[in-house]
């Protein structure tokens, strides 16, 4: 019999909560362990000696890292529930382009927002609207971003929506404003127990950045 997979994760990772929400969306139970990234585990160390960074799914022995990487291992590995990826190849690859996106234009404008000030902070909130409107274009009148079903790219993005306030407090600006159809793409994916039961109230997450600010910047 297969052991539970385990999950080495940290409570406020945007990349962590994607592998926690993929893990739920299977049904898949796992252990959860809490990574300390400033004492990292030698548990850690051990599975993901090249980066030294969460999230690791460990299944049957073997460490599976980076969050991507572990979101599609998770629909691959139990594949007969609620499968991420469109049947045809081009669907494939259209997620996986859009997934690239969010993580190399989204992922960075956001952390710039809130993990920076005056004119680089301003930068990243430039590149951040402009950023969500190109998803809010690509969305459309879709209810999920491959159509009808939750599915990679979706995964691969409400993550984030757990930050937004904090965005918004450090950024001084509204993303309703901007974008008010990704913010309703966001709560209907909320209504969705994985996605849920995986992101941590924001409330957290605005405390969380508010003592990275103070203690990175000297700023609240």
């Amino acid at each position: 019999m297969a052991s539970q997979p385990i999950l080495l994760d940290y409570w406020p990772s945007i990349f962590g909560m994607r592998a926690r929400v993929a893990l739920r969306e299977k049904g898949v139970e796992f252990e959860y362990k809490v990574g300390d990234l400033t004492n990292k585990s030698p548990l850690l160390l051990q599975s993901n000696p090249i980066h030294k960074k969460i999230p690791v799914l460990i299944h049957n022995g073997k460490p599976v890292c980076e969050s991507l990487n572990v979101v599609h291992y998770v629909d691959e590995a139990w594949p007969d529930k609620n499968p991420f990826f469109p049947s045809d190849p081009y669907g494939r690859a259209h997620a996986r382009f859009w997934d690239d996106f969010v993580d190399k234009k989204f992922s960075e404008a956001q952390f710039k927002i809130w993990g920076k000030k005056g004119e680089e902070q301003e930068e990243g909130k430039k590149e951040f609207i402009e950023a969500v409107k190109i998803l809010e274009s690509e969305l459309g009148d879709k209810p999920y971003f491959g159509g009808d079903g939750f599915g990679y790219v979706d995964i691969s993005l409400i993550p984030f929506y757990s930050w937004f306030p904090a965005y918004e407090r450090f950024g001084n600006f509204s993303i309703e404003a901007e974008s008010p159809k990704l913010i309703a793409w966001a709560k209907m994916c909320m209504e969705k127990e994985s996605v849920s039961k995986s992101l941590p109230d924001s409330e957290k997450i605005v405390a969380y950045a508010a003592e990275f600010r103070k203690n990175s910047l000297g700023s609240e």
